[in-house]
């Protein structure tokens, strides 16, 4: 057991009459209540900064409700409607060139000539060779003239009558030879001169005055025919049917689109459909015809190509720009009555240059946001600072 014992207080000392109280819990008390009175003297508490933030400024667009074409796009290639290779056709000396490298050249107008003087000298002797078998018909039809007189009197034999029947013939023969030679002759020397086969631009000069050429070897120059002007491209073979349907009823209007000038087109018509399908890539080869009479598309240039099946009564039309994409699909943000954003599913028919046609998702009269989207979440006010025109108003 614990011994008990009695202590007395020192003398001079006061006595304590209550227990101590710890520092730091007096301390943390006088917080608490710090705390209490702030939170009891603020009644109404700060606004949220969604409430207070300031309307998102953006740009919107009506939707429209329009006659829309139905059109297919696709990449073409522009092509030359006809290319010559101009050669000689026959050989010798390249002794003038009558144009000028990329110049515009019309149908029989004179391209080059070879040196003629060699053909002039074999046109020469072949007229000569004609000239000598004829006189020599003419001394065997008189001497057979007579032989036929001499051998019913029987002054000659019928051995020297027929041999002056075959002389005869085989002048006659010889003459026809003649006659050919002097033809040919006269057609090569009339080749040294090149005429242009078509109406078209010229390229790269490949020969040089002063050079030998081969007779149907050596290119001289390469001439492309651009008006008209052809553009080859393919489609999907599930457009078959209907291309033919409507190509059937009436040509079909096929648009070229520059891919450096945006704003510059040419209108043309489709003239060909392939007579098969790409098995490998599952689409058929299309050609159209363009006038090209302002020379805006040039062989080998890609172009972006518009074909334009019909139309399409009442589409659902809104700017390509309102048109986001998210991992749910699609949408678009609508501008409230209220004065805020709802983003809102839609769905994408096709795409018409810088207009989408939709075939659900929103009605004709509501207004998209086609700029400042980024800065957008549903339910957020906005303040539309400028409305985009319709597609094809004047600006």
């Amino acid at each position: 057991m614990t011994e008990q014992r009695d202590f007395k207080p020192l003398r001079g000392l006061p006595t304590r009459t209550r227990p101590l109280v710890p520092r730091t819990a007096t301390a943390w008390a006088a917080v608490a209540l710090a705390l209490l009175a702030t939170s009891c003297g603020d009644r109404n508490p700060a606004p949220s900064p969604a409430s207070s933030a300031a309307p998102v400024p953006v740009v919107a667009a009506p939707v429209e409700q329009k006659t829309m074409p139905v059109q297919v796009g696709a990449i073409g290639t522009v092509a030359a409607s006809a290319t010559v290779t101009v050669r000689s056709r026959v050989g010798g000396t390249l002794q003038q060139v009558h144009f000028s490298e990329g110049e515009e050249v019309q149908k029989d107008q004179v391209l080059f000539l070879i040196d003629p003087r060699p053909f002039e000298q074999v046109l020469r002797q072949a007229e000569a060779l004609l000239a000598r078998d004829q006189a020599l018909l003419e001394k065997a039809e008189a001497d057979l003239k007579r032989f036929s007189e001499l051998v019913r009197q029987d002054f000659v034999t019928q051995e020297q009558f027929d041999q002056a029947k075959a002389s005869v013939a085989s002048l006659r023969a010889a003459v026809e030879g003649d006659r050919a030679s002097v033809e040919k002759a006269r057609l090569d020397l009339s080749y040294c001169t090149i005429f242009s086969p078509l109406s078209g631009r010229t390229g790269d000069l490949l020969v040089d005055r002063g050079n030998l050429v081969k007779a149907n070897d050596d290119p001289l120059v390469v001439i492309h025919q651009i008006t008209p002007v052809e553009v080859r491209f393919a489609v999907p073979e599930r457009f078959l049917a209907e291309i033919q349907g409507r190509l059937s009823q009436g040509s079909l209007k096929v648009e070229a689109l520059s891919r450096t000038d945006k704003g510059r087109s040419s209108e043309g018509a489709l003239f060909f459909v392939d007579n098969t399908v790409d098995v490998q890539t599952g689409t058929v080869l299309l050609k159209a015809s363009f006038p090209n009479e302002d020379r805006a598309l040039w062989p080998g240039q890609f172009v972006d190509v518009v074909l334009t099946l019909g139309e399409q009564p009442g589409a659902i039309v809104v700017p390509s720009e309102a048109v986001q994409t998210s991992q749910q699909g699609p949408f678009v943000f609508v501008v409230r009555d209220d004065g805020t954003a709802e983003a809102r599913p839609v769905e994408i028919d096709r795409v018409a240059r810088e207009e989408t046609i939709l075939s659900g998702g929103v009605l004709p009269g509501e207004r998209v946001v086609t700029d400042g989207q980024l800065r957008l979440t549903p339910g957020v006010r906005v303040e539309v600072k400028a409305s985009a025109r319709p597609q094809g108003e004047e600006r």
